[in-house]
């Protein structure tokens, strides 16, 4: 791959990140709101940004990185993630706790808080299984299923959650983030084809 490509593949990266990020930061919503308001809306929306590299990293989709690299950054921004959701949902709860209750408990009459729900403990599962591979000695092929099963419903709740959320993040660069964030998910998923039956071989 050509420098030049290269260069321009992470630069647009880099603009499909800090453009929903600045928008949501500079939303005319966050006037007079408290700092913990702030915080949990841009940890969210952070979050989100984040996500987007994970599909990109695993596939080896970004230039410049070897598999080894690609690996280690794809565990570091997994636990970024994971930071980012609690900080979300800790800010949130410190916010109004009735609502966070109802959200985990799915009652709330939102219904972008049960897919936010369900991304999150997806999130967590994914993240405690990377924590715990090695004990749990897995096979590649059936560690792949579980971790891009738990990812696949990470992206769709986290997708699903932002589009019918209507707050801070500026309508078309979410979108484009979420259409980003797909895209990606479905290339990895496409490229690995995780979920094909594979012939028996005969002895």
């Amino acid at each position: 791959m050509s420098r030049t490509r290269a260069t321009l593949i992470w630069a647009a990266l880099a603009i499909a990140v800090a453009v929903p990020v600045a928008a949501a930061a500079s939303s005319p919503l966050l006037a007079w709101r408290d700092p913990v308001y702030i915080a949990a809306g841009l940890a969210g929306v952070i979050a989100m940004a984040l996500l987007l590299f994970q599909p990109l990293l695993a596939g080896g989709y970004l230039p410049g990185l070897s598999a080894y690299r690609g690996r280690r950054l794809h565990r570091w921004i997994g636990s970024a993630l994971v930071a980012a959701v609690l900080i979300h949902v800790a800010a949130l709860w410190i916010t109004s706790p009735p609502d966070v209750v109802d959200a985990l408990l799915f009652r709330s009459p939102t219904p972008f808080s049960a897919w936010g729900v369900i991304a999150m403990w997806a999130l967590f599962a994914a993240a405690l299984a990377g924590a715990l591979r090695r004990r749990l000695r897995v096979r590649p092929r059936t560690w792949r299923l579980i971790h891009t099963s738990l990812a696949l419903v990470i992206v769709v709740g986290s997708v699903v959650h932002a589009v019918l959320i209507e707050g801070t993040m500026e309508t078309v660069s979410k979108v484009v983030l979420c259409t980003l964030v797909l895209a990606a998910t479905v290339k990895l998923m496409t490229d690995l084809k995780v979920w094909a039956i594979r012939p028996r071989r005969r002895v």
